[in-house]
C-alpha cells in the first residue's frame, strides 16, 4: 500500500523524534525539519501529503510558514500546534489554510484522529478531481454490449486478463469501446476499488504532455506557480489508461519506458524520484507494429505495454449485436430526452442492420440518438434514420460483388455518390457550404450535384451560410 508522506516542522528534537517514531509506527513515512526554511527546502523537492508544523519557532514562524506552503504546494494539508494558544492565532491559522488547530499537551489518540480525518480530506479531493475529469470525458456508450461470438470471446480475455498484474494493449478502430474494455479489466482486477485514470494522448499539447503525466515542481516552467502531482501519482495503487498510445511523442516515450521498467519517475523540475504501483493498459486505433517499423514507437516500449493484446471487432464484423445495441441506446435517449419512444420499427431495423458503420458503436449511438430527436411516434421509423444509411445499404450488395447478369456501372457510382452527397449534408447539419467542404468540392459543385440528384441544389438558403 502506498504511504501518506508526512512532514515534522518543530523545534523542539524531542516532539519531532516524538512524532516520527509514532507516526512511522502507523505506518506513514515520515520527514522532519527543525525550522520553516528547512522545511521549505524539503518541499520544493517533494510533495507532502501533510505537513504537522509548531507555531512559535525561531527565524520562520509556523504561521509564516502555513503562507508558504499554501503558496508552493496549495494542495498539502496542514496541522498546527503550539503551546501559546489563543483564538486569534487560531483564526488567523484556519484563515490562511489550516486542516486544524492543537495546543500542547495533546492525546495522542486526539492527533492521531486528526491526522487520519485530515488525509482523508485530501483523499477525497482527489478523488473528486478524478470523477470530475471522468465526467468531462464523452464515453462512447455506458456498457459493453452484445452476445455475438467476437463479443463473446473479448468476455472471455477480459475474465482471464482482469486479475493479472500484466500490462494490456487494446487495439481496434475508432468507436469500437476500448475504453470500456479498459474500464472492465479494471473492475476485474484486484486494484478495482483503486483509481481508474483515462488519459487520451492526443488531446493533451505536445509541451504538457510531462507535466500533466508526471506533474511539476514551482518555477520549472513558465506557469507553473505551485507543486502539482501528476496523473501517475493519482493513479497509485490502480489503472492507467492510456488512448491513443499512438500519439505519444518520442520523448515521452522515452520517460513512459522508465516508468514501466522502474516503476518511479521525475516530475518536471524535481530532483527525487516518485515511486508508482500502477498498471498500464493502453489502446490504439492503429496498428503499432507498423508504427515501430516507420520509427515512429519505440520497439522496447512497444513490448512492454503488449505482453497481453485485445482485439476490440468492429461492428460491421458483429452485425448481430445491432438489435441489443439500438435497443440500449433507445432507451437510453428516450429517457434522456424525455420521449416515449419505446422501439423500433421492423423497417427501421431493416436498415440499421444492413449499414456498416466505419464510425463503429459509437456512429450507432449517434444514428439512435438522432432518431429518438426527430421521432413523433411511439416506434423509431425509417423515416428518423439519415437517409445515407438505408442507401448505403442497397449500395452494398453492388460493392461486394457484380451479379451474373452484370450492372450499370455508371448507375452504381451515381448512386455512391449520392451517398456521399446525402452523408456530408447530413454532417454538416444540412449546411451546404459546409457539406462541400468536406468533400473537397466547391459549393458551385455542390449545387450543381445535388440539383443532378433531385436533392434540392437551389441557391443557400438563409442562415446555411458560416
Amino acid at each position: 500500500m502506498a504511504k501518506d508522506k508526512i512532514l515534522i516542522v518543530d523545534d523542539e528534537p524531542s516532539m519531532r523524534e516524538f512524532l516520527e517514531i509514532m507516526l512511522t509506527r502507523e505506518g506513514y513515512k515520515v520527514a522532519t525539519a527543525s525550522d520553516g526554511r528547512d522545511a521549505l527546502n524539503m518541499l520544493n523537492k517533494q510533495i507532502y501529503d501533510l505537513i504537522i508544523s509548531d507555531i512559535q519557532m525561531p527565524g520562520m514562524g509556523g504561521l509564516e510558514l502555513l503562507k508558504s506552503i499554501k503558496d508552493v504546494s496549495p494542495d498539502t494539508e496542514v496541522i498546527m500546534i503550539t503551546a501559546y494558544a489563543s483564538t486569534e492565532t487560531a483564526v488567523e491559522a484556519m484563515k490562511e489554510g489550516a486542516y486544524d488547530y492543537i495546543t500542547k499537551p495533546f492525546k495522542v489518540d486526539e492527533i492521531r484522529l486528526i491526522i487520519k480525518k485530515a488525509l482523508d480530506k485530501k483523499r477525497l479531493e482527489v478523488e473528486n478531481l478524478l470523477l470530475k475529469r471522468e465526467f468531462r470525458e464523452r464515453y462512447s456508450f455506458g456498457n459493453i454490449l452484445g452476445n455475438s461470438p467476437e463479443m463473446l470471446r473479448v468476455y472471455d480475455l477480459i475474465e482471464k486478463i482482469g486479475p493479472t498484474k500484466t500490462n494490456v494493449l487494446i487495439e481496434g478502430e475508432s468507436g469500437t469501446g476500448k475504453e470500456l474494455a479498459a474500464k472492465a479489466i479494471h473492475h476485474q482486477s484486484p486494484r478495482r476499488d483503486k483509481p481508474f485514470v483515462a488519459i487520451t494522448c492526443s488531446a493533451i499539447p505536445d509541451g504538457l504532455m510531462e507535466s500533466e503525466l508526471f506533474g511539476h515542481m514551482k518555477g520549472s516552467f513558465t506557469g507553473a506557480i505551485a507543486n502539482k502531482a501528476g496523473l501517475f501519482e493519482m493513479a497509485d495503487e490502480g489503472t492507467v489508461f492510456l488512448d491513443e498510445i499512438g500519439e505519444l511523442p518520442l520523448p515521452i516515450q522515452v520517460k513512459l519506458l522508465r516508468v514501466v521498467q522502474e516503476r518511479s519517475f521525475r516530475r518536471v523540475g524535481g530532483t527525487e524520484d516518485v515511486a508508482v504501483d500502477v498498471r498500464i493498459v493502453s489502446a490504439t486505433n492503429r496498428t503499432l507494429e507498423e508504427e515501430v517499423r516507420k520509427g515512429n514507437f519505440r520497439e522496447d516500449l512497444y513490448y512492454r505495454l503488449n505482453v497481453l493484446q485485445i482485439k476490440m471487432p468492429p461492428l460491421r464484423e458483429r452485425l448481430s449485436d445491432i438489435p441489443v445495441l439500438a435497443g440500449h441506446f433507445l432507451q437510453k435517449y428516450a429517457k434522456e430526452h424525455g420521449k416515449d419512444v419505446v422501439g423500433i420499427t421492423a423497417g427501421a431495423m431493416r436498415i440499421l442492420e444492413g449499414y456498416t458503420y466505419p464510425g463503429n458503436v459509437r456512429e450507432l449511438e449517434n444514428i439512435i440518438e438522432r432518431g429518438v430527436a426527430l421521432e413523433q411516434g411511439r416506434q423509431l421509423s425509417a423515416e428518423s434514420l439519415p437517409k445515407f444509411i438505408s442507401e448505403v445499404g442497397k449500395l452494398d450488395a453492388h460493392l461486394t460483388d457484380i451479379p451474373s447478369g452484370g450492372l450499370d456501372l455508371e448507375k452504381a457510382v451515381g448512386e455512391y455518390e449520392k451517398i456521399l452527397l446525402l452523408k456530408a449534408l447530413d454532417k454538416a447539419g444540412g449546411v451546404k457550404k459546409r457539406a462541400a467542404k468536406l468533400l473537397n468540392i466547391s459549393f458551385r459543385s455542390m449545387r450543381y450535384r445535388l440539383e443532378k440528384f433531385g436533392l434540392g441544389g437551389g441557391e443557400e438558403l438563409e442562415g446555411e451560410d458560416e
